[in-house]
């Protein structure tokens, strides 16, 4: 068996780099879930907008409430939507 006196600071090293392995991959998931979430946004609101007023009236909104919806950034999604 051979024995290393740094046999702890490699230790040290590999868990560190195992930590910031998880960290990356946590942030890119991250991004790619928000990615998603962004266009999923885009989709919904797209077709929110071809709604026709008997449709809107069945779901609640008018059609001004419905452009407005439509018209909104992807980025800004309501917080239930980011859960």
């Amino acid at each position: 068996m051979i024995h290393h006196e740094n046999t702890g600071d490699m230790m040290t090293q590999i868990s560190h780099t195992a930590q910031l392995t998880h960290r990356t991959v946590r942030a890119k998931v991250g991004t790619l879930a928000r990615l998603v979430q962004g266009y999923a946004a885009w989709q919904q609101r797209k077709r929110l907008a071809t709604l026709d007023d008997a449709i809107l009236r069945d779901i609640g909104l008018t059609r001004e409430q419905a452009r407005a919806e439509a018209s909104r950034p992807v980025w800004d999604a309501p917080d239930q939507w980011r859960r």
